[in-house]
């Protein structure tokens, strides 16, 4: 359903692997009033039995056993007899228990090796448990979101109730068609139909100017390149921004957004973790699967302490013993601010060259299914390797500075994600910068944001600047899109046909646009199930639509397949002549269709999101 532009209420939604949250701005404010973003305050059960209001809701789902708690230890003031808890609650407790915790849904849901439909969290939950899919736990944090709304703003108002409103919705900048799609669908089923899609860097970017009003115009300049580095529970993300002009006001462009990186606080606390299991072990201890997991939500719990108060030397890390005796077995260790500073400088930022690569692909053979964590846990080399491969983008999209040469490299930084509210981390990151570039005055880091509430705020923004209130980032479709064609030659024993990259959609392309490959038909098959491929490219910024490019491997990469069985009746296994059409539409999700060459017939091609087999 479209955006519903009318609404009172503009909604910006931060739908995080760690901590959601939701900020609003009021357009029906009194005349002559400035439109104030806020955030809501969320309800959420605490301890149990106690439901008390958090500005976040951490991205946690607990799924007790029978009878596991008293009755109405789960109890909202909205749902009394709930039997699952969403929120601080889920995310303590289920430390505890962490084969009924479902954590990192948001990176399960982006996964193309499973079903994200299927009922597969937690993950290593005993058979006997009860799971959900990826679909149904992001579905969850969203519905607790819009009941927490409906309960405190729209008791009285049943025109203020959260389905009525227009709501930005965030997604990583490095989430694919399909992701985005089950994004949307998982708002959907929560009841949001007015849903508008916003990458999280941009809306990051957003919350930075809306935080620093007119005087933003004063902290960059035309030729400037912004760098949001986004490193949250689950991701990381670098998308560029640039500072150009048009008709003598400075304007933002997004040119430049990274590859999906499967990196984040979870790698970093499950290093910690190990680290700790070591000592466990030296000791005479060996943890088991499930202490494991106790200790690396522990460690969360111990990292997030130590950055919050700079005067903690060290702060304690408890797991839980095994038999029947669990208080008295409870086994005990300490996370210090030394141990913890070391392992993640020198583990996930350490200092490199500015042509540093990542690892491409683990060594051994046979691996443990899971999500697909980053090969390389080194942060800087993604971002050496992400800058790199953009200084030619940058050549040419950025203008030279006032006075000065042009640069290929960012000349300011804005951090964002739960990781960098470490100054530690931070200052890394700016000195490796530096490092590279050795810019004469270095990097400006951009400041004054609320790294927890930031990328909802700037949501929220994104709808004021929907309805004309603000300045607006151009940028369009994070990468251009490819669909697979099979090229046309004689069967070879044991050589499947090649593959070339037909782009369906450009780099940039803009939401509400739609594209026609031209002059060129392709054979459709129809009436039996077929397999698309499907392709995409965050370095390929000149194609256009209709661009077939047959030595795609390095620059263009396979996505998830999409999958039909297109109704044709009476043809049945036929291949049918048609052309493609693709529309990207107004909330920011991908449409291709193929049209027949008569135009009597259009199939539009659905994204599979089902484990490829």
């Amino acid at each position: 359903m479209a955006p519903n532009m009318s609404s009172r209420y503009v909604v910006g939604i931060d739908l995080g692997t760690t901590n959601s949250a939701l900020a609003y701005a009021d357009t029906g404010v009194g005349a002559g009033k400035d439109i104030v973003i806020q955030h809501l305050e969320i309800p959420q059960v605490v301890h149990a039995g106690a439901a008390e209001p958090r500005p976040l809701l951490p991205s946690f789902l607990y799924l007790p056993g029978a009878k596991e708690l008293p009755a109405g230890s789960l109890r909202l003031p909205w749902a009394p007899e709930r039997d699952f808890a969403v929120g601080e609650f889920a995310r303590d407790h289920g430390s505890l228990v962490p084969t009924r915790l479902v954590a990192s849904a948001k990176s399960w849901l982006c996964h193309p090796g499973i079903d994200r439909r299927g009922p597969v969290l937690p993950w290593k939950a005993p058979e006997d448990a009860r799971r959900v899919s990826p679909l149904e736990a992001s579905t969850h944090y969203l519905k607790h979101l819009a009941e927490a709304w409906n309960y405190q703003m729209a008791r009285d108002a049943a025109g203020s109730r959260l389905e009525q409103q227009e709501i930005m919705l965030t997604v990583p900048a490095s989430f694919d068609a399909v992701a985005r799609e089950l994004t949307v669908e998982a708002a959907h089923n929560a009841g949001l139909e007015h849903v508008t899609l916003i990458e999280e860097p941009q809306a990051a970017f957003y919350s930075w100017i809306e935080t620093s009003g007119d005087g933003w115009r004063d902290s960059v300049e035309v030729g400037d390149t912004v760098l949001v580095c986004d490193i949250g529970g689950g991701t990381t993300d670098f998308t560029l921004i640039a500072v150009t002009e048009e008709a003598g006001q400075l304007a933002l462009t997004r040119v430049a957004v990274g590859d999906h990186i499967l990196l984040g606080g979870d790698n970093m606390d499950l290093t910690l973790a190990h680290r700790l299991a070591k000592a466990f072990a030296d000791k005479g201890t060996k943890l088991d699967a499930g202490q494991m997991l106790m200790l690396w939500h522990g460690c969360r719990h111990a990292k997030e302490k130590l950055f919050a108060d700079p005067k903690l030397a060290a702060t304690p890390v408890t797991v839980l013993g095994r038999g029947s005796k669990v208080v008295g077995g409870t086994l005990k260790s300490e996370l210090s601010r030394q141990d913890m500073q070391e392992t993640l400088l020198e583990g996930f930022f350490p200092e490199c060259p500015a042509d540093a690569e990542p690892r491409a692909q683990r060594t051994v053979g046979l691996q443990e299914l899971g999500l697909p964590y980053a090969a390389d846990a080194a942060v800087t080399h993604h971002l050496a390797h992400f800058l790199h491969r953009q200084a030619a983008t940058l050549a040419e999209a950025v203008p030279a500075r006032k006075g000065r040469k042009k640069v290929q490299h960012p000349t300011a930084v804005l951090f964002n994600g739960g990781v960098l509210k470490a100054d530690l981390l931070r200052q890394r990151l700016v000195a490796i910068v530096n490092s590279w570039h050795k810019p004469a005055s270095g990097v400006k880091e951009l400041g004054g944001i609320n790294l927890d509430l930031a990328v909802a705020r700037g949501a929220a923004y994104y709808g004021l600047v929907r309805r004309g209130k603000g300045i607006r980032i151009r940028g369009g479709t994070a990468r251009s899109y490819y669909v697979g064609v099979e090229t046309s030659m004689p069967a070879l024993p044991g050589m499947p046909p090649p593959i070339k990259a037909l782009c369906v959609a450009p780099f940039g392309m803009e939401e509400g646009t739609e594209a026609d490959v031209p002059d060129q038909e392709f054979g459709l098959v129809v009436g039996v199930p077929a397999e698309f491929r499907f392709l995409g490219s965050s370095v390929r910024r000149t194609d256009t639509a209709g661009t077939i490019v047959e030595d795609w491997e390095g620059q263009i990469d396979e996505l998830a397949p999409m999958t039909a069985t297109l109704e044709a009746a009476g043809m049945e296994g036929r291949t049918v002549p048609v052309h493609v059409h693709t529309r990207v539409t107004e909330i920011g999700t991908l449409e291709v269709r193929c049209r027949s060459r008569d135009g009597k017939k259009d199939w539009k091609l659905e994204f599979n999101v089902r484990e490829r087999r």
